[in-house]
């Protein structure tokens, strides 16, 4: 059971990356001519992360994932101090107003993305950890608060707001899952609430997102501008789309095509049926993650598993939502298909833990 979950796995993931590289290069194939003289800048540049992250995923596939609790601590370190870093003048990169890169050459960094996974990989050791405790304030509640906290803050110095709330509602549900009082995080919810108000609406660029996801015609040419794109967008393609390679959306109207906005392209150019098949792909994954969850022959890959398949899911969701207006802008990508370096490679590593959560649950 446990090796036709892996299979399973590894063939959706595979999937979805190849249907991912296919319409990237159409999305940005025009868009690379434009800006970088070279069509296949962004295909090229997609096969470079998909080889780091193949190496990487093998890499975390043949060491037992129990390890992993050996180095939650000093991970979490590593990211806090990255998050840190990025966030001073000339050491991270800022791209429009946000700081949120380390730059090596053509490679981007996102230490964000690492510290969405050490913090899961931190919070499903200390749930391991605690036992019984996990249900009391002060040892099971307050420290991983403390640790969410720290990185909330840092993050949104970026300013990246997506991620933290994406972070947030994950260590959340890990924590009840765990059987933290309700309580106590409706608490964290409740008290959060003013402090998400304040971070929207009085932030200009923030506030125009809401007012463009409630009315895009308000301002059709600005901050609706891309929602309204992207709506005709997904209407133009009908069931069938127009043609893989025919999307009339990337031709400098839709802004982020081949990142943000990827799943629009899909239903212009594979119509309703590519998208009904893309979200039918992300559902089987999202029902071998949870087999893999259950499955778990210990409480460490139970959260550990838990929390990644969570992280990827929510991802998942929150892009598509913003492509059909559903949820407004958040600048998350969606997971194995959009254009990306960090993201991309980090959602790969999350499958190669769960394969190997999945191979060590086959042993008593």
């Amino acid at each position: 059971m446990a090796r036709n979950t892996r299979i399973n796995l590894f063939t959706i993931t595979f999937i979805l990356i190849c249907i991912g590289t296919v319409v990237i290069y159409s999305a940005s194939s025009i868009y690379a001519w434009e800006r970088y003289k070279d069509s296949l800048f962004f295909l090229k540049r997609r096969i470079t992360f998909l080889i780091i992250g193949s190496i990487l995923t093998l890499l975390v596939m043949s060491i037992d994932y129990k390890k992993f609790r050996g180095w939650a601590k000093p991970l979490l370190t590593l990211s806090i101090l990255l998050l840190v870093l990025v966030l001073i003048p000339h050491v991270g990169r800022e791209v429009a107003g946000a700081r949120r890169w380390f730059r090596v050459k053509f490679i981007s960094f996102q230490p964000s993305e690492l510290a969405n996974i050490a913090i899961i990989i931190y919070i499903a050791d200390f749930i391991a950890r605690k036992g019984e405790d996990i249900k009391t304030f002060w040892q099971g509640f307050l420290p991983p608060m403390f640790i969410l906290g720290a990185a909330a803050l840092l993050i949104l110095a970026q300013p990246d707001l997506g991620t933290v709330l994406a972070l947030a509602i994950v260590v959340l549900i890990m924590l009840f899952v765990a059987g933290v009082r309700g309580a106590y995080l409706l608490s964290v919810i409740l008290a959060s609430l003013p402090l998400l108000y304040v971070l929207i609406f009085n932030v200009p660029y923030r506030r125009m997102r809401i007012m463009s996801f409630l009315n895009p015609w308000l301002d059709p040419k600005g901050g609706g501008f891309q929602v309204i794109q992207s709506q005709i967008a997904l209407g133009s393609g009908g069931i069938f789309g127009v043609g893989l390679g025919h999307s009339k959306q990337k031709l400098f109207y839709l802004p982020a095509a081949h990142t943000d906005f990827i799943f629009s392209i899909i239903g212009e150019e594979l119509g309703l049926l590519g998208t009904v098949g893309v979200i039918i792909l992300l559902i089987v994954f999202i029902q071998q993650g949870l087999k893999i969850i259950k499955d778990a022959s210990d409480k460490f890959g139970y959260f550990l598993s838990l929390g990644l398949v969570l992280m990827i899911s929510l991802k998942a969701v929150i892009n598509i939502g913003v492509s059909c207006a559903i949820l407004p802008t958040k600048g998350l990508p969606l997971p194995f298909i959009s254009y990306g370096g960090s993201s991309f490679i980090f959602d790969m590593i999350s499958v190669g833990i769960l394969m190997n959560i999945a191979r060590t649950g086959e042993y008593p």
